[in-house]
């Protein structure tokens, strides 16, 4: 597939502001079964200083600064990408959950990519005993990496309530959890933390979702703006694959990579100071 994409991001104060700063993560990354064709990004006002940057996790960042009054802010992120992604190996090809967990202890990268910045408690996505003691009942502990991981998000699908007005951006995981409702953010953080917590490493993947179907498919769950689902570390061998919980499917050509981290804050498609 192969898309175009405009994401225009519009902030008003409610005065002037004479000093903000801004960290904005809109350029596709680096991803596997993608590729960046063209990419132009446009900010009103101008900028007095804006930077490019790559990482910590698997993301673009363009910091900049405005340093003259100003009442509001204009972001225009216009890209092309071609999204190509490989198979997925079928479960019984993948490794069991306890191989998983070895090979992720043994591992000893720290590159973006790597399983280890990803196995711990993160800001946005920490251990939360109640969403450990739900997900045992429902995670086949005999099964592969992929059984686990889709019977996982299986189970979000199917106890969970899309809500768009039940949480907010920094609503506690543990509290769409205990009222099982939310969004697209909400769903990637508690199947991250589910499986985190058996050791699994597992990443909150930022991105868009192609949400109108070809003729006689089901449209698809999600925001027309971005779209979160999860990155799962199936092993050395295997490497990454993505889940979406929000629609109950594997990540494929509807799903557009935007970055990878540990969780919605490391991935935020704009945040700043003022």
């Amino acid at each position: 597939m192969k898309y175009h994409v405009r994401h225009v991001t519009e902030v008003r104060y409610d005065g002037m502001v004479n000093l903000a700063r801004f960290n904005l993560r809109l350029k596709p990354a680096d991803w596997p079964g993608q590729s960046l064709d063209r990419f132009r990004l446009t900010v009103s006002p101008e900028p007095k200083v804006m930077i490019d940057e790559s990482g910590p996790f698997v993301v673009n960042v363009a910091r900049l600064t405005l340093d003259r009054p100003t009442a509001s802010l204009t972001v225009t992120s216009e890209f092309t990408v071609t999204v190509d992604p490989a198979p997925v190996p079928l479960a019984e090809q993948a490794p069991s959950l306890a191989e998983v967990r070895d090979q992720a202890l043994e591992d000893r990268g720290l590159s973006p990519r790597d399983p280890a910045g990803y196995l711990f408690a993160s800001p946005m996505a920490g251990m939360v005993p109640n969403i450990a003691e739900w997900a045992a009942t429902r995670i086949p502990r005999a099964g592969s990496v992929i059984d686990a991981a889709t019977a996982l998000m299986r189970a979000i699908h199917a106890e969970f309530v899309y809500d768009g007005k039940a949480t907010k951006a920094d609503t506690p995981p543990a509290v769409a959890f205990r009222a099982r409702r939310g969004v697209c953010q909400d769903f990637a953080h508690i199947m991250i933390i589910a499986l985190r917590q058996i050791g699994i490493p597992a990443a909150y993947v930022s991105g868009y979702l192609r949400t109108i179907p070809p003729p006689g498919m089901a449209k698809l769950v999600g925001a027309d703006a971005t779209h979160a689902w999860v990155n799962v570390w199936c092993g050395a061998s295997l490497g990454w694959i993505g889940f979406d919980p929000t629609n109950a499917m594997l990540a494929g050509s509807d799903h557009i990579f935007t970055a990878m981290g540990r969780d919605f804050a490391d991935v935020s498609p704009v945040d700043g100071v003022f």
